[in-house]
């Protein structure tokens, strides 16, 4: 015999499934705008990146979503203990998702000034990049999706390769700019597009501490291998 608690129950756990959905495909969409925003880097088409840029504009729609499933949630379920983390923890990684589609973005109207002037060589790593970026995205969602910390908590320590490349390519860049000051122009707008890339690894690395959180109810407590260099006293400098 089904009691009204186990419809509340039932009722509850739907809605719950429901925003865990929205989360993973607001998350795939970030993913594939950064994806987007590579390939007319690429393609030096001004016109697709443009479309890339207000795309964002439905990422930022299924946040605000999101927001008022979780408002409704706590307002209708007052859920308690594991089950308000949950809660919680879908609002925290829905912002963190909305910062990726930003900086998505970001790369894609950095693209347009790029676009007009002369293509230059390290433009192809940007891809390498973005590559380890939305690779770290949907394994952290998929770890979110199965509710699996152990997974989101492997992708976090895996965002040292996207430091170790983005430090990397940072210093390939300044390279170019100390050779010839002709390339400075587009090599400072790579060198936007690629920390834009490099806070993506960042903001996924959030999803997985509060995927980690969610799960066991404590904050993931380990040092985080960062092999971001680019602050380093001893990075060679322009004109050094």
């Amino acid at each position: 015999m089904t009691t009204s608690k186990d419809h509340i129950i039932k009722s509850y756990d739907s809605e719950l499934a429901r925003l865990t959905g929205e989360i993973v495909r607001m998350g795939e969409l970030a993913a594939a705008q950064l994806e987007a925003a590579i390939d007319v880097v690429e393609r030096r088409d001004d016109r697709a990146a443009n479309r890339v840029v207000a795309n964002d504009d439905a990422i930022d729609t299924l946040e605000q979503e999101i927001g008022h499933d979780v408002i409704r949630l706590l307002a209708l379920r007052a859920p308690m203990a594991g089950d308000l983390r949950n809660v919680f923890t879908a609002l925290r990684i829905a912002s963190d998702i909305e910062r990726i589609g930003d900086y998505a973005a970001n790369v894609a109207k950095r693209s347009i000034p790029l676009s007009m002037v002369a293509p230059i060589a390290p433009t192809r790593g940007l891809g390498l990049l973005a590559k380890l970026a939305a690779a770290e995205v949907r394994d952290v969602l998929s770890a979110y999706a199965r509710q699996d910390a152990e997974q989101g908590y492997q992708v976090w320590k895996r965002d040292a390769e996207l430091d170790e490349a983005y430090t990397g390519y940072f210093r390939q860049l300044l390279t170019y700019m100390m050779e010839d000051p002709r390339n400075i122009t587009p090599c400072t707008h790579l060198l936007f597009m690629a920390k834009n890339i490099e806070r993506i690894g960042d903001h996924a690395t959030n999803i997985a501490e509060n995927l980690w959180y969610q799960v066991y109810g404590e904050p993931l407590d380990k040092q985080r291998d960062k092999r971001d260099l680019t602050s380093n006293p001893e990075m060679p400098r322009l004109g050094g």
